[in-house]
């Protein structure tokens, strides 16, 4: 049986798309499912104090960034994700910048690429951009004074005179790492969860931090805590046993379907609302794909090309026999089990957080948690986040949730 520090270092693809933990029941066939899981398995024993075990934040930073050395000229860059391009784009010189990027991300590339060389970075490395000098601002929240930062949806709060908020204050640009690359080219190039800063200069102009909680020794579920996601993982487990292997298979090998699904269910998540019965979600789903095709086919201006939307239909509806319905409807309850587990998994971790996080609303900052928690499968190899999803989404789309780009008086 591995361990959950191999679970999550095992070398892995490109990181540059994370699915739920929930959602590789749809995406992951048998194994994505088993995969899921035993993550949790993992993590409920290491938080039962059982094992020892690293687990990461998810900061909610942006852009995403990569930084270091280009194998092919031995040349130091920063790019975006358009590094794994089939022609890589990356920065070398702020001209490189200004000829591809404007704005609030120029002016961050080019401070990344000026402040970054001074760390040594050795191969290539990813992580998010949390701030630059300009974004730095103190504030009183709760009647506690803050450094804060608020690169995207939450804003982050370090407590005034401490030595992370004097190392905050003092720098140029902030950053947390997560993720490191190594390959004769950029696009031979594989990631293993996790960055070892300490292998890096320090620099007073970046506040340059890894992705991994600290001080887990301290943290014990609960007695209560723990039977209750046996029980869940027990549940979990029976229903698996009794989803169809072929069911899984089908929907792992189907290219459209997956993704149409998690567009369905990401449209309640997105207005605060819980699936209740199964059954009924399924016959949602189905009606949810027939009306995009008929929109799309009504978008068509000749015959043929309607014929054409209609026969997409078709095909995607072919899935829907009764065996798939019926295992499909038990997909979706073991999702749910698997959310259930995960959301006590997630409030036990956020008792670890040694930054206060909070959004800002229209009256004020209200306490949230982290954006979440990151787990490589070793099998599959996908980076599978563990978020508490009607939180953050809720936070990220409401509107009466300010972004850190928000101008004052939105």
């Amino acid at each position: 049986m591995e361990n959950f520090t191999s679970y999550i270092t095992e070398a892995t693809k490109k990181n540059t798309h994370m699915t739920h933990i929930e959602d590789k029941v749809i995406y992951g066939g048998v194994n994505g499912t088993r995969q899921a899981i035993f993550a949790l398995r993992e993590l409920r024993k290491m938080l039962g104090g059982e094992k020892d075990g690293n687990v990461s934040v998810k900061w909610d930073g942006a852009p995403a960034i990569f930084a270091g050395t280009d194998p092919s000229d031995g040349q130091f860059f920063v790019a975006k994700k358009g590094i794994f391009n089939k022609n890589p784009k990356v920065y070398k010189s702020p001209a490189d910048v200004d000829a591809d990027t404007s704005g609030s991300l120029a002016l961050k590339l080019k401070d990344a690429l000026k402040y970054l060389p001074a760390l040594g970075i050795k191969g290539v490395v990813q992580g998010d951009f949390l701030f630059s000098k300009s974004d730095i601002r103190k504030k009183k929240i709760k009647g506690e004074k803050y450094v804060t930062f608020h690169p995207n949806t939450i804003m982050y709060a370090v407590p005034a005179g401490t030595p992370s908020a004097k190392a905050i204050t003092s720098s140029r640009m902030g950053i947390v790492w997560h993720t490191t690359y190594k390959g004769s080219t950029f696009e031979s190039m594989r990631a293993s969860y996790g960055v070892d800063v300490s292998k890096f200069n320090k620099s007073k102009n970046v506040w340059s931090q890894d992705a991994m909680l600290r001080d887990m020794t301290n943290l014990t579920m609960t007695k209560k805590d723990t039977q209750l996601v046996d029980s869940y993982l027990s549940q979990a487990g029976v229903m698996f046993n009794k989803i169809s292997g072929t069911t899984l298979r089908e929907l792992e090998r189907n290219k459209q379907l997956p993704q149409m699904i998690e567009t369905y269910n990401n449209s309640f998540v997105r207005k605060g609302q819980i699936i209740g019965n199964t059954a009924a979600h399924v016959n949602g789903l189905i009606r949810d794909i027939q009306s995009r095709f008929a929109k799309t086919a009504g978008q068509r201006t000749t015959a043929k090309g309607k014929a054409a939307q209609f026969a997409k239909r078709d095909e995607i509806l072919k899935f829907f026999s009764p065996a798939n319905k019926k295992s499909l409807k038990l997909m979706f309850d073991l999702q749910k089990i698997i959310v259930l587990a995960k959301l006590k998994v997630i409030n036990n971790l956020n008792r670890l957080s040694n930054v206060n996080t909070f959004v800002k609303t229209r009256t004020g900052y209200k306490t949230t948690g982290p954006e979440g928690y990151v787990a490589i499968d070793r099998l599959g190899g996908d980076a599978v986040k563990i978020v508490d999803r009607m939180e953050f989404s809720y936070n990220n789309f409401s509107p009466d949730i300010l972004k850190g780009w928000d101008k004052p008086g939105r």
